[in-house]
């Protein structure tokens, strides 16, 4: 009986330390480059609250929630807020290329590899979208649209100074 307890004690541990773990993955950092050649690489943004969005020219959902994102970064980007849209198009900047200029897309877009997918768990579905915290932390993460409402009630609290750290 009382090695059935130091079990379930020490299985209970390790799901506390496995589910705390889950809360503080670190973001996979990528080095991918934008139509003009320009390389985003996420490290380089610690400090700043940074949105990673998988989508693709042909996903509708993506292109609903497209004008939100473009809403979010003119309001915030001055506040320390990076969006980085990361497109899983096949056919590349011929597909991506005139869908950024035509939605006027205010913010980096790169191209996905095999590599990026991965390291954010497969992307299995589009929309998906990862928020960044400034320490380089997954704070959240979401598949499907997501509205300029749920956007902001998101990244207001993680883009907030704290006291005293002007």
């Amino acid at each position: 009986m009382k090695s059935l307890r130091i079990m379930l004690l020490f299985a209970a541990a390790i799901g506390f330390i496995s589910g705390a773990t889950a809360q503080q993955q670190k973001a996979a950092n990528f080095s991918l480059k934008s139509a003009d050649g320009k390389s985003y690489e996420l490290r380089k943004y610690k400090g700043k609250v940074v949105i990673v969005n998988f989508w693709a020219t042909w996903c509708g959902p993506c292109r609903k929630e497209i004008p939100d994102f473009i809403e979010v970064y003119k309001k915030y980007k001055n506040k320390g807020l990076v969006i980085i849209g990361i497109s899983v198009d096949k056919d590349g900047w011929s597909a991506v290329t005139p869908f950024v200029e035509e939605s006027k897309m205010n913010y980096p877009v790169v191209l996905a590899n095999q590599k990026v997918v991965e390291n954010y768990g497969g992307v299995e579905a589009i929309p998906t979208t990862f928020i960044v915290d400034k320490k380089g932390y997954i704070a959240d993460q979401h598949t499907g649209v997501m509205s300029l409402k749920e956007l902001e009630t998101k990244l207001q609290p993680l883009l907030k100074t704290p006291r005293g750290k002007n």
